[in-house]
């Protein structure tokens, strides 16, 4: 039991990792290249498609993590999980703090009510995004090793 439930966490986390990755490195590139408002219509339509999906992958990955955490507890790899966790903690307060913010004034943006400085608000999002895939990759890769 305690093997699927460790190879569940790391497909769980490693999903979100690939999803992150593709956010910071292919799809935010892909948009910014876009012509006219286009690429700022699919920031804002994005922010609020995963803003409603990924608290509950951070979520359920943090209490997957943790789970496997204590199960594993004293046992090959726990320190592993128990660092993984912790970075997955990280990246949720990180996402709350910081991230979220700028996310809820996004989404309410229309190409006609833009504030002045958004796009400081989305360079700045993009920056700490960059650190956060970071965060996340350091997690799946410690998940990922506590396997063998």
């Amino acid at each position: 039991m305690l093997t699927a439930l460790e190879v569940f966490t790391t497909v769980v986390a490693g999903l979100m990792v690939g999803v992150e990755f593709s956010v910071a490195f292919v799809i935010n590139p892909i948009l910014g290249g876009l012509p006219g408002d286009n690429g700022l219509r699919g920031r804002i339509h994005g922010a609020r498609m995963l803003g409603a999906v990924m608290p509950f992958w951070y979520i359920g990955s943090l209490v997957l993590a943790a789970v496997w955490a204590v199960a594993a507890w004293g046992g090959q790899g726990a320190v592993l999980v128990v660092v993984a966790a912790g970075l997955l903690m990280l990246s949720v307060l990180m996402s709350i703090l910081l991230l979220v913010p700028i996310n809820n004034q996004t989404r309410a943006w229309t190409t006609d009510s833009l504030p002045e400085d958004w796009k400081e608000q989305v360079a700045r999002w993009d920056r700490y995004h960059y650190v956060r895939v970071g965060i996340l990759i350091g997690a799946f890769a410690l998940l990922a090793a506590a396997l063998v």
